[in-house]
Formats: structure tokens, C-alpha cells, sequence
């Protein structure tokens, strides 16, 4: 039992672990014996088997009687042990009828395995025989024959083998010299190739890389190829101030050989704003340098926006124009550079499309990643570059005060300006909102003590002005100066200014094309207007003395011949007809209201208003070039025309005693704008106390002190009609500097911010627009002293009116008056040697004398003391002779106040109710003249209480006027 059940794992186990040795014990009798009382039913066999316990089925080293002798119980029971031992001896029993049954069951197929294990046996030891023969036989081949051959065969590799060491040797020897040629290439600027040349010379190496040798090589190799990035790097950053296609061309094949497309376009930019920083400095520092002298002055240590504060005025516009110039050639490097890329990128699609195969797929969408990005890149810059541009500019414009600059100086630096903000709108499409603030700022500072000055000088003009003619040819326009020439480039206001001052091009050529391949469009150029002449002066303000002698012998003669013999002057004239199918009529009244027949209608101005005229021009061209500041100009425009007006007015016009007989002289318009002018222009408190709060001080800096005539106008002589012909010329210079602005209004409008628009309307409609009016309250003072006035009320006092009878002649009142009129319209004519005195003037003269005299006759009617039905007869004979010889002096029709006259002698024959009712009608007459006509002309025929009523309707009327 303990030998079959020892190390028993499972019967199909036990039975492959038997050696051929157990497999053939022969089980004893006594097993024999036992075997056969076991019972031979197989499934209780398998049950007795199955009932084995698990720990007899390990391996070997399972001590079994160790394990039986543990488990026994601590009090042994003599029946208990043998009933186990049965159980145990069933179970080995069973065990060893398994095993023998089957070893039973194997055992042919056990002499089969055993035949076939002697008959490979045999095999074997034939084989061994054969394999003793071959490698006899093989021995006597390699002695003989194979060693030999093998031999040579080896050798012809080795030598194969040594060639193409050589060849390699070779390479490296080659590789060795380039850095020589890459030198030399390098020298040439043939960057290209010489990247070509360092890459394959990588390559090779890179074959060769097991060589130690090579190693050295190669490292030597990448500090080449990056010394030729540097200096390709330097190479790139001279393009940023004179681009040449061919050397751009190698350095962009250059960057795409080393696949750095991008990065070379971030480094075009750098280099590009590092050159407008280094130029500029370079500019400024060299002019400050210049300047200074050999002082020891570190300027370069300076920064920028400190080395613009050095630049003295002298050399102040130069360096603007160099550093513009300087800056020019950077923006036309980048202009180009934009413009190849273009070109190159065109020629790229180009070729891509004409080869249509798929193989190069990947490369092409890299190349047109690379061109998109360069694009957009260049794109970008255009702000970015014209942006620092602007900033470098901006702080050389503030560095400096231009304040006290000449006129000149300063519109060459807004033109200069101007032009380069033409540059930036064609550049990258910028309105240069750095460069419009900065260049208005010192506009409107200096512009601002330009304007101070000139309105000094301006009074001055004024105060020594002798309103003498200043001759200019007939033909005189004012685009004729050298100050509005900038209109004639461009008679639409709508024009943009930054275009028009500074050259003619047409607007379809862009500056960029236009000196594209050579030039600079800040060049300075000499003044061309130096060259030219002012052809607007007129020798004696007449085109032809003998035109003008003839017309005042012509006038004279006219004056003295009777009427009858007048009818057919016309016709002994020099044989000309230079008027078609006009009356004999027209002719004489043409003659009686135009003192200057034959005279050419020159402008009538002053030396003053010349001045006044060129300073508008000048006002417009810096208003023309920097639109910005163009209220501030339109303004002081305005202030200059504003004070002229008020100084014609002060000179001339201005007079109390006259202005107070309500006779509607000064318009209300007129009134507004000359108080107007005296409350914002005229500085009243020159001789006051200076002390004063800050901001009072600061108005009056605004003003100007009101002008004075000069001692040399004598005003005062009515030989000269009380100063008419300097009061012509000035009243009528005034009108045509307001017809001048009238001219330039659709300029002003253009330019003009919409939203100042209503000061520029107000100032045209009740400024300008008042310039004409002026005549009147001028003139009305020549009216009122010319004619002795009181001399022909004194003469009306001594007429007797209450005659009896009616008469047939006039009064002796009514022939002097008529002399007065004609000795008026001698000195008129007199005066008119001197000046042309236009139609709308003698109109407005003889107006006003005709008025004043019928007012006068009105005032004579008006102190008769006692009057008959024939007296008022009389008056009426006397008015119409006067009427009838003042047609025969003048041409005005109606004649002025006639019905003025007419009503009020009728006015005798009205009945008492009609009294009442004409005098509440007639409310233009005097509280004095109509009292005379309730107790001259109705005293008689009424009763007390009747003349108390009437004259109570009278106070009653002239209450509200006081």
C-alpha cells in the first residue's frame, strides 16, 4: 500500500509516471490474491478511488506516513485503526487493479514504439557513416581547389571596398575646402548659392557622419550656415533704404532655401522700423552737430525727442525736409518691396497652374500658407511703419516753436507737412490724425501771434492811410496775386487741399508711382513766384491819359451849353457809335449820373485794402493746406474785415448830431454789426488802468485799439466836398473788399467744419452783406454840409405868403437853392478828376441833397407865420420850378420826398374833420409842422375849442416818440 499509494497524484498520472522498470513488476500472490477479492464492479472501483483523499495525489515529497501518524487521534482505539487500514489497503487495492489494467491495455502498442526505436537506431548509425565520407571528401576539396578561389574573391572585395573609401575620402577633402568658396560667395552677395552650397555640404557630411573627422566637420559646417543668416540678416536690412529688385530677389531665394520665409518677414519689419528711428536720429543729429559747432556737446547721447529741442530756426526747415526725404526713401523701399511681393506672387500662381500634376501637393499649399502670411505681414506694416512716421515727425514739429516764424517759412513747413500726409493717405489710406493734431496745435499758436501782429499792423495802416487811389488795371481780379494762386490750380472748393498746394499732378498718378524710379518729392524747389510779376497796377488808375483828359474836357464842355443845343452832341462825337439804337435821352442822362464818362470802371482801392486783400490769400493757403484749424482761420479772416469796416465807419461815418434825426440812415443790421464789432474787436480801455483781473487782461490781449484818422485827411473843406474823394475811395474800397469775400465764400464753405457752417452764413448775411450800407450815413454827411441849408430858410423867412393875388414868378429862395445844386454838381465833377465816383454813389449823394432840401422846404413851409389861398399857390409854383430845373441836374426818378413836399402844401386846403383824420395818417412829420398847419391854416376858420382838439390829437401823436 504505501509503495502504489505514494505519491499517487491520479490514476491517468500515475500510470505516465511509471518507468519502464515498474511497468513490468509482476504484482505478487498475495497482491494477486487481494486483487481478486476486490470487487470487480468498475463503478465501485471508481467510487473507492474517487474516495482517496487529495493529499495522496501530490508530488514526491509528500511524507505519507508523517501525514497518517499526525492524524491519528490522542487515544488510540485498536478497532478504529484496523477498520482504517482495511479502508486504506480497499483504496491501494483498487488503485493497483487500475494500474495493471492499464498496463494491460498498452502494452502492444509498447512493442511497436520499441521496434521503431531499434530500427532509428540503426539509421543513425548509418548516417554516421555517410557523414564520416562527406567530411573526408570535403577536406580534399578545400585543399585542392576552394581556398584558392575564395581567396581571390576576398581580395576583390577588399579592393572594391578601398575604392570607394577613396571616393569618400575625397568628398571629405572637398568638404574640407568650401568654407573658401563660401567666403568668396558670400563676397559676391550670391547668398543663394552659397545656402545651396552649405546644405549639400550638410548632406554629405551627414553620409560621412562615422567618420570622427566629419564630426568636427559638421559643427563647423552649422557655424557657417549661421554666420551666412547674419549675414543675410544685414543684407535685409539694407533693402529698408534703397530697395534694388536683384539684391531683393537673392535674399528672399535665400530665406526659402532655409525655409524661414516668415521669419525673414518679421525680421523686414524690425529692420524697418529700426531704420526710421536710426534715420531720423542720423538727420536731426547731423543739423544739431552742424549747428553747434565744435562744441563738446554729447548729443549723441541725447534722445530723439531731446535732440529736436536743439534745432535753431535757421535750421529748422532743411532738417524738416531732409528728414522727409529720409523718411521717403524708407516708405518707397517698403512700397516696393509690397509691389515684388506682388509681382513674384503672380508669377508663382502662374506657374503653379500651368503644372497641373499632383505631386508637388504639400509644397504648394506650404508656399501659399507663406505668401498669405508675407501678405498679410506687409499688409500690417503699412500702419505700423506710417504710425511711427508720424510719432517721429510729430515730436520734430513739437520740438521746436514756430510761433515767430516768417509767413513763408511757416507755409513751406504746413506744405512740407501737407505733402506727407498726401504720402500717408496714398501709403496705407491713414487721415494722419498724429500729424493733423500736432501741425494744428502750432498753427493755431502761431497763427494765432501772426494774426496779433497783423491787426497791428493793419491799425497802423489805417492810421496813416490817406485813402489815395491805388491804380490797378480795370482787368485787376485777385486771383492775380501771388497769394491766391493755389485757387487757379483748382477752382472747385471741393478739392482736397493736401493734393492742391503742392503740385498739379494729376489726381490718377500717385506720388509712390511717380518717383518710383528716381527723385524725392520733398525736394525744395526755388520759388517760382519770384520769377513772376504782378501785372495789376495801372500807371495813373487809367488806361490811357488821353482817354481820361478827354472825358473831363467832354464832361466840361457838356455842362455849359443850353439845353437846346445838347440834342445833337452825341452826334459831332469822333464818328464812333459805340452804343446801339439808345436815345439821345439815355445818352444825356447816362452822362448827368456817371461822372466818369469814358472812364474805364477800375476797381476803386486802397494800398490798405491790397494789404488786407493779400493777407486773406494768405489766411486761405494755410487754412487750404490744414483743413483742422480752418474756423480759427475763417475767424481772424472775419476780424480783419471787421475791423476795416469799423474803421471806415469811425473815419467817415460816424457823426451824432446827424444819426439822431431819425432818418433811418444806419439800418439796424448795420447798428447790430458795428456794435457787435466794438464789443468783441475794439479794445476801448487802451489808456486805462493796467491792473486788472487776469481774464480781463486776456480779452483785451484780443482786441485792438480803435483806429485813428490820419492828421494829412482834411475832411473839413467843402472845396473838396468835405473830403467826398477820400470818402469814396474808402467807402467803395470797403464794398469791393466785400464783393472780394463774396467771391471766395464757396472756398471758405468748402473747407469750413459743418458744424461752424452757421458762424460763416451769420457772418456773410450780416457783415459783408452790410459793406453797402455803409454808403449811406457816409454820404448823408457830405449831403447835409454841401448845400446851405440854413441860408435858404433864412431866405424863405423873408417871403411875405399871405399875398392876394396869385403870382406867376417864383421866389428868389428857389434860384438860390438851384445854385447850391449846381455848384454841388461842379465840385461832384470836380472831384471826379480825382476819383471815379461810380453811379450807385452820385445816387445816393443826390439823394440824400434832394431829400434834405425838400425836408428843408418842408421846415420853411412850416415857420410862415401868415398864409393866404395865394400864398399856398405860390408855394406850389416855386416847388415845381424847383423840380423842374433839379430833372434837367440829375437823373433820380422818382425825385426823393417829393410827395413829402406835395402832401404838406395840400394839406393847407383840408377842411377841419379832414384835418383830424390826415393827421393821425401822416405821422412823418414834426409835432412843429403840423402845429403850423392847425393855427396857419385853420386858425381862421375854427373855433377854439376845434384848434385846442386838434392840437391835442397832435400830442397825442408825438407822445410815444419821446
Amino acid at each position: 500500500i504505501k509503495i502504489l499509494l505514494k505519491g499517487l497524484r491520479s490514476p491517468q498520472e500515475s500510470v505516465n509516471d511509471l518507468s519502464p522498470i515498474e511497468s513490468f513488476r509482476i504484482p505478487t500472490k498475495e497482491e494477486l490474491r487481494e486483487l481478486h477479492e476486490e470487487p470487480a464492479d468498475p463503478q465501485a472501483q471508481q467510487e473507492i478511488i474517487n474516495s482517496i483523499e487529495e493529499v495522496y495525489f501530490s508530488n514526491d515529497s509528500f511524507d505519507i506516513v508523517k501525514y497518517e501518524l499526525e492524524r491519528l487521534p490522542p487515544v488510540l482505539s485498536l478497532q478504529e485503526l484496523e477498520e482504517y487500514r482495511d479502508k486504506l489497503k480497499q483504496q491501494q487495492a483498487a488503485v493497483s487493479k487500475k494500474v495493471a489494467d492499464l498496463i494491460l491495455e498498452k502494452q502492444p502498442a509498447y512493442v511497436e514504439e520499441l521496434e521503431r526505436v531499434t530500427s532509428l537506431q540503426s539509421g543513425l548509425q548509418l548516417a554516421a557513416v555517410i557523414c564520416t565520407n562527406g567530411r573526408r571528401h570535403l577536406n580534399i576539396a578545400k585543399e585542392g581547389f576552394t581556398q584558392t578561389s575564395l581567396g581571390l574573391l576576398a581580395n576583390q572585395r577588399k579592393r572594391q571596398l578601398l575604392i570607394g573609401l577613396l571616393k569618400s575620402l575625397r568628398t571629405i577633402k572637398t568638404l574640407q575646402r568650401t568654407d573658401v568658396r563660401l567666403s568668396e560667395m558670400l563676397e559676391e552677395e550670391d547668398y543663394p548659392g552659397a545656402i545651396q552650397l552649405c546644405l549639400e555640404c550638410q548632406k554629405a557630411a551627414s553620409t560621412f557622419k562615422h567618420y570622427s573627422c566629419i564630426s568636427e566637420l559638421n559643427s563647423k559646417l552649422q557655424d557657417t550656415l549661421e554666420q551666412i543668416e547674419e549675414q543675410l540678416d544685414v543684407a535685409l536690412s539694407k533693402i529698408c533704404k534703397n530697395f534694388d529688385i536683384s539684391h531683393y530677389t537673392k535674399v528672399q531665394q535665400a530665406y526659402r532655401l532655409l525655409g524661414k520665409t516668415q521669419t525673414a518677414m518679421d525680421q523686414l519689419h524690425m529692420h524697418f522700423t529700426q531704420a526710421i528711428h536710426n534715420t531720423v536720429f542720423q538727420v536731426v543729429l547731423g543739423y544739431v552737430e552742424l549747428c553747434a559747432g565744435n562744441t563738446d556737446t554729447k548729443f549723441q547721447k541725447l534722445q530723439y525727442k531731446d535732440l529736436c529741442t536743439h534745432i535753431t530756426s535757421d535750421s529748422y526747415i532743411p532738417c524738416l525736409a531732409d528728414l522727409c526725404k529720409a523718411l521717403w526713401e524708407v516708405m518707397l523701399s517698403y512700397y516696393r518691396t509690397m509691389q515684388w511681393h506682388e509681382n513674384h506672387d503672380q508669377d508663382e500662381s502662374a506657374a503653379v497652374s500651368s503644372v497641373s500634376d499632383g505631386n508637388n501637393v504639400i509644397g504648394t499649399e506650404e508656399n501659399s500658407f507663406d505668401r498669405n502670411y508675407v501678405k498679410k505681414k506687409l499688409e500690417h506694416g503699412l500702419s505700423r511703419i506710417w504710425q511711427d512716421v508720424q510719432l517721429k515727425v510729430k515730436t520734430y514739429l513739437l520740438g521746436t516753436d514756430l510761433s515767430n516764424f516768417k509767413y513763408d517759412d511757416f507755409i513751406f513747413v504746413l506744405d512740407v507737412i501737407s505733402r506727407l500726409m498726401q504720402v500717408g493717405e496714398e501709403f496705407c489710406g491713414s487721415k494722419s490724425e498724429v500729424l493733423q493734431e500736432s501741425i494744428r496745435k502750432q498753427s493755431v499758436n502761431y497763427f494765432k501771434t501772426y494774426h496779433r501782429t497783423r491787426l497791428e499792423e493793419l491799425r497802423m495802416f489805417l492810421e496813416n492811410e490817406t485813402w489815395e487811389l491805388c491804380p490797378v488795371k480795370s482787368s485787376f481780379s485777385i486771383l492775380q496775386l501771388h497769394e491766391f494762386k493755389f485757387l487757379e490750380q483748382s477752382r472747385s472748393p471741393s478739392v482736397s487741399p493736401s493734393k492742391q498746394p503742392a503740385s498739379a499732378i494729376s489726381s490718377t498718378v500717385t506720388l509712390f508711382e511717380q518717383y518710383c524710379n528716381g527723385g524725392n518729392p520733398f525736394e525744395i524747389q526755388a520759388d517760382s513766384k519770384d520769377d513772376e510779376t504782378e501785372d495789376v497796377l495801372a500807371s495813373n488808375g487809367y488806361e490811357s491819359d488821353e482817354q481820361e483828359k478827354s472825358a473831363y474836357q467832354e464832361y466840361d464842355s457838356d455842362s455849359d451849353v443850353p439845353e437846346e443845343l445838347k440834342r445833337d452832341y452825341v452826334d459831332e462825337q469822333t464818328g464812333d457809335a459805340p452804343i446801339k439804337s439808345v436815345s439821345r435821352e439815355t445818352l444825356r442822362s447816362r452822362k448827368r449820373s456817371d461822372y466818369n464818362l469814358n472812364k474805364v470802371n477800375a476797381p476803386i482801392l486802397t494800398n490798405t485794402t491790397l494789404n488786407v486783400i493779400r493777407l486773406v490769400g494768405k489766411y486761405m493757403q494755410m487754412m487750404n493746406i490744414l483743413k483742422p484749424i480752418a474756423f480759427d482761420v475763417i475767424h481772424f479772416m472775419s476780424q480783419l474785415f471787421d475791423y476795416y469796416l469799423y474803421a471806415v465807419y469811425t473815419f467817415f461815418g460816424r457823426n451824432d448830431t446827424f444819426e439822431s434825426t431819425g432818418l433811418g440812415l444806419s439800418s439796424s443790421r448795420l447798428r447790430t454789426t458795428l456794435n457787435r464789432i466794438q464789443e468783441s474787436l475794439i479794445d476801448l480801455e487802451v489808456s486805462a488802468d493796467p491792473s486788472g483781473t487776469l481774464t480781463a487782461a486776456e480779452e483785451r490781449k484780443e482786441k485792438v485799439p480803435s483806429p485813428h484818422i490820419s492828421h494829412l485827411v482834411v475832411l473839413t473843406s467843402g472845396n473838396s466836398l468835405y473830403g467826398l474823394a477820400e470818402r469814396v475811395v474808402a467807402t467803395e474800397s470797403l464794398v469791393f473788399l466785400a464783393e472780394q469775400f463774396e467771391f471766395l465764400q464757396p472756398h471758405l464753405d468748402a473747407v469750413m467744419p459743418a458744424a461752424k457752417k452757421p458762424f460763416l452764413q451769420q457772418f456773410y448775411s450780416q457783415t459783408v452783406s452790410t459793406a453797402s450800407e455803409l454808403r449811406k450815413p457816409v454820404y448823408w454827411i457830405v449831403a447835409a454840409k454841401a448845400i446851405d441849408y440854413e441860408q435858404m430858410l433864412l431866405l424863405m423867412a423873408n417871403v411875405k405868403w399871405d399875398v392876394k393875388e396869385i403870382m406867376s414868378q417864383h421866389n428868389v429862395y428857389v434860384d438860390a437853392l438851384l445854385k447850391e445844386f449846381e455848384e454841388f454838381n461842379r465840385r461832384l465833377s470836380d472831384v471826379s478828376r480825382r476819383v471815379r465816383i461810380p453811379l450807385p454813389v452820385s445816387n445816393i449823394l443826390w439823394e440824400h441833397c434832394i431829400r434834405l432840401a425838400n425836408r428843408t422846404l418842408v421846415e420853411g413851409y412850416a415857420n410862415v407865420k401868415k398864409c393866404s389861398n395865394e400864398g399856398r399857390a405860390l408855394m406850389q409854383l416855386d416847388f415845381q420850378q424847383f423840380l423842374m430845373k433839379l430833372e434837367k441836374l440829375t437823373d433820380i426818378r422818382p425825385i426823393p420826398d417829393k410827395e413829402f413836399v406835395e402832401t404838406y402844401i395840400k394839406a393847407y386846403y383840408l377842411t377841419e374833420n379832414d384835418m383830424e383824420c390826415w393827421i393821425k395818417e401822416h405821422r412823418e412829420y414834426s409835432t412843429k409842422q403840423l402845429t403850423n398847419l392847425v393855427n396857419i391854416c385853420l386858425g381862421t376858420y375854427i373855433n377854439k375849442k376845434a384848434r385846442q382838439k386838434l392840437l391835442a390829437t397832435i400830442d397825442d401823436i408825438d407822445r410815444p416818440k419821446r
